[in-house]
Formats: C-alpha cells, sequence, structure tokens
C-alpha cells in the first residue's frame, strides 16, 4: 500500500525560463544526487507535470512514511539547499503561499468510486 501526495506550484510566466526548467529535470541534466535524496528519504515515485506555467507534483510513498518529515530529511541532504535555491528561480509561489513556502498540498475533491 502507498500514500500519494499532491501538489502545485506555478513557473515564472518567461518561455526562456520554463525551457530551462524542463531541461534541468530532463534524465541527462538532473543533479544526480537530487534524485538519490529523494530515494533515500523514502519517496517511491516522483512526476511534476506542466501546463503553461502551472505544475503539478505528484510523489508516492510506502504507509509507514512521514512525507513531512522526509521532506525535511531531504532539505539536509547533499546539494539539495543549492538545487532548491536554484529552482526557486524559476519558480513562482502561488499566492496563498507563506513566506518561504512553494509546492502547496492538493485537496482531492474526486476519487472514481
Amino acid at each position: 500500500m502507498s500514500k500519494r501526495y499532491c501538489l502545485t506550484l506555478d513557473l515564472k510566466d518567461d518561455p526562456e525560463l520554463i525551457r530551462q526548467y524542463r531541461h534541468w529535470h530532463d534524465d541527462k541534466n538532473i543533479w544526480p544526487e537530487i534524485t538519490t535524496g529523494i530515494r533515500e528519504v523514502g519517496l517511491e515515485d516522483m512526476q511534476i507535470y506542466l501546463r503553461g506555467t502551472r505544475m503539478f507534483m505528484i510523489v508516492e510513498t510506502g504507509d509507514q512514511i512521514d512525507f513531512d518529515a522526509a521532506m525535511k530529511k531531504l532539505g539536509t541532504l547533499p546539494r539539495q539547499k543549492e538545487w532548491e535555491i536554484f529552482m526557486a528561480s524559476f519558480q513562482q509561489p502561488l499566492p496563498d503561499a507563506k513566506p518561504g513556502g512553494k509546492w502547496l498540498p492538493m485537496e482531492r475533491v474526486f476519487k472514481l468510486p
């Protein structure tokens, strides 16, 4: 059994920045420490989807993983803070984000019965 987390964030409305964001998230270009760290803290899968400037991230973990604790630990691993600072140059926090906040959780409003 696994848990799924869905989060959203915007990119800055600049075609060149969006192109660069895509570039750095390509399998060939993402820093290896980033994907290693994601797995190390127990995140089993992570996918980001993009439409225009709106991003949607899906994260899956095992039932035993505390998502908030895993994300906090992730921030302490090699190159993660550097990556977050770098990514912030492309990202535009949503209006309701707390200061310094970025990815916001989404509320599920429908599930196929």
